[in-house]
């Protein structure tokens, strides 16, 4: 599962900030980087880290040998210290804490105590990487934040140039906006960033999730930042997904699936197919359930089963059932022919009905004032990793609301993968001109 696609020639290295459960870290490493140091505060994310690839680093400040597990540094990043990886590494990740910025946080921007950002500008000044990967809510690109996300990305072209402790962040845009317009004195401590919004159903992960991903590489490494931005773009969409339904391929690869249940996806397409735009369809929630890249299908959760009990059913961990799922306003469930809703950590668990379940199942007798005709449930803590792209043998630690928590928090590995294989190739390519 672990196993990086390694080139032999090259020993690519990393430094993961805000691990959470592991997406991320676990995308730059399936990619090719080796990494140095990861870092985590969450005891439990902690706890998945190390039952999977991790090992407390302690307060050795060492290198650690190829083949080594990921050397793990538990507590607030504000306390650790990277200046013995001074260019040692070649990609600096990390998704610092969203909740600033969050549509559905507090809301207080950049003046929130809990924005993690200037943690990862003293990381590359302690570092100096040759390239930088930051996942991020879209919330970060409404108005009333644009200002302090386009200070952002100057920090990050230039995060060198250190912020005086006395100084507002508007200030030191100033400085940023000046410096930018001169000559650098030196390459190597100027970056090229590149902002790209995704939707990671168009990357192939069963899940509508919009993010910002942001990426910067050094400017002395001359990166062709023209491929590097072909290289991330789509390949799926759902145009596809409909030309596949209406062609009847999506349908040949789950021939179970009741003539009722078709019916109601199907009248609800267009009667002419979309115009071919090349791309790969949209995968589902369906998609997910039965396997994807080679997993084996997961067996349904009997309704007699929902009572939180781990029946270990078909061999899967964490696949267990949950009861009293509810459908209202607001509070609308997935489907299993689209891609899942978003994931999401949620404050006090999660919230609305991102984790609610339409099966394919009628009701005997709907619900009174239900819309829905068929049965629902709330899904599993595996099948949200699967929408997560987390493969089936990542374990998960700590209770079900951790462990939905870790996932919400994730960067979905499938997405994150395709970014940092783009860049160990811009890399690669910029290595083999100079």
């Amino acid at each position: 599962m672990l196993e990086p696609r390694l080139d032999p020639n090259r020993d690519r290295t990393s430094v993961e900030l805000f691990a959470g459960g592991g997406g991320l870290a676990m995308a730059v490493h399936r990619a090719g980087f080796r990494p140095l140091l990861v870092n985590e505060i969450i005891k439990y994310a902690c706890e998945t880290l190390k039952a999977n690839a991790a090992d407390p680093r302690g307060d050795s400040e060492r290198i650690p040998a190829p083949g080594e597990r990921w050397p793990l540094v538990e507590g607030d990043v504000r306390r650790v210290g990277f200046d013995y990886l001074w260019d040692r590494v070649d990609l600096l990740a990390g998704g610092p804490p969203c909740q600033p910025f969050s549509l559905g946080g507090v809301a207080r921007g950049d003046e929130d105590k809990r924005n993690m950002f200037p943690e990862m500008f003293r990381a590359i000044r302690q570092i100096q990487p040759k390239a930088v990967i930051c996942e991020n809510v879209r919330g970060l690109l409404r108005p009333s934040f644009r200002p302090y996300f386009e200070y952002i990305e100057r920090e990050l072209r230039l995060p060198f140039e250190e912020r005086d402790e006395e100084a507002t962040w508007r200030e030191h845009d100033e400085v940023l906006r000046a410096r930018l317009a001169e000559e650098p004195p030196d390459l190597k401590q100027r970056y090229e960033v590149v902002t790209t919004t995704v939707n990671a159903a168009d990357y192939g992960v069963p899940q509508v999730r919009n993010r910002i991903i942001i990426v910067a590489f050094r400017s002395d490494l001359d990166i062709d930042i023209e491929r590097f931005t072909q290289a991330v773009r789509p390949q799926h969409s759902e145009t596809a997904l409909i030309r596949s339904m209406l062609d009847g391929t999506y349908w040949e690869r789950h021939p179970t699936v009741p003539d009722h249940v078709r019916r109601r996806v199907m009248s609800r397409l267009p009667a002419t197919p979309p115009d071919d735009d090349g791309k790969l369809p949209w995968r589902t929630l369906r998609d997910a359930i039965q396997g994807l890249d080679g997993q084996r299908p997961l067996p349904p959760v009997p309704w007699d089963l929902l009572d939180r009990r781990e029946y270990q059913l078909g061999g899967f961990t964490d696949h267990i059932g949950w009861p009293d799922a509810r459908i209202y306003a607001g509070h609308t469930p997935n489907e299993l022919d689209r891609p899942a809703k978003t994931v999401k950590a949620g404050v006090h668990g999660v919230p609305g009905g991102e984790s609610v379940l339409l099966t394919d199942e009628l009701w005997a007798k709907a619900p009174e004032g239900s819309s829905y005709p068929y049965r629902h449930r709330y899904m599993t803590v595996r099948e949200t990793a699967r929408v997560m792209a987390f493969p089936d043998d990542w374990k998960l630690a700590g209770p079900r609301g951790e462990k939905m928590r870790q996932l919400g928090n994730a960067v979905p590995v499938t997405l994150g993968e395709i970014f940092a294989g783009a860049i160990a190739a811009a890399l690669d390519e910029a290595e083999s001109r100079r």
